[in-house]
């Protein structure tokens, strides 16, 4: 398994994009800016895309892919989300006002868009013979994070999520958890904003990871931009004994 991180911030800005993660060349979980940097070849591979919530800096870069691949593709992109994800995203961008409906075009029955409901603690078996698992985090719309299990170790992304214990719950369950790429948005002088928008700060997700059973490799991902450098400080002592890295555009996590 190896995961290419397109995007992983925030925000935006000069080098910096927003969430995306490109699994085997052929499978993203969400869709943020950071898909603008596959050629149009890398984007045909893609067969299926996982979104975690409905937040533009999540899901923006799907209106820009269905546009490129409109007649270059033979079989429809196969999108997966929950009920609640499927509903926003069509509602308020695939609505012929903010973008065309690519779930009907070129027409009904050659869509190139294809919405799958994906439940949470629900299975999807993937073609490389990985197994993806979504879990139910706690965010400021519905949301998940999707746990993949392949034969050489178990990988963990929360998406946007906050202090929740039915989070460490499924993590728990978990047979082994190698990598888990987990946010924080805003340093500990922002706790109160944290709170509002449902992200970590440094000190709260070091509290809280003390009830994951597990010790992964974790991975930082969603600083706002221009909070990095603080950002950055703090963690050297919230999580002191933690073996982590700040995720940049164009990093590659792999199980090999």
């Amino acid at each position: 398994m190896r995961i290419k991180v397109l995007g992983c911030s925030g925000g935006v800005g000069p080098g910096l994009r927003t969430t995306s993660l490109l699994v085997d060349e052929e499978l993203l979980i969400d869709v943020g800016t950071g898909v603008g940097d596959l050629t149009l070849s890398q984007q045909r591979r893609i067969r299926h895309i996982f979104l975690t919530h409905s937040h533009l800096d999540h899901v923006c870069g799907l209106a820009f892919m269905a546009d490129n691949l409109f007649d270059l593709i033979d079989r429809p992109i196969e999108v997966h989300a929950t009920t609640e994800t499927l509903g926003i995203v069509r509602e308020h961008i695939f609505n012929w006002k903010i973008w065309p409906d690519f779930s009907v075009l070129p027409d009904e029955a050659h869509p190139l868009l294809k919405w799958q409901v994906i439940g949470v603690g629900e299975r999807f078996d993937l073609d490389s013979g990985h197994r993806l698992t979504a879990f139910r985090v706690l965010h400021t719309v519905p949301a998940v994070g999707y746990a993949i299990e392949g034969r050489r170790g178990v990988f963990a992304f929360t998406g946007d999520t906050y202090a929740d214990d039915g989070m460490w719950s499924f993590l728990n369950g978990l047979p082994r958890l190698d990598k888990l790429v987990i946010e924080i948005a805003f340093p500990d002088e922002q706790a109160a904003l944290g709170y509002a928008a449902k992200h970590f700060t440094p000190s709260l997700l070091g509290s809280e990871l003390q009830k994951l059973r597990h010790r992964p490799k974790l991975y930082l991902t969603h600083h706002k931009p221009g909070c990095e450098p603080v950002i950055e400080k703090q963690c050297r002592t919230a999580l002191r004994g933690w073996d982590y890295v700040h995720l940049q555009r164009g990093d590659t996590i792999s199980f090999d």
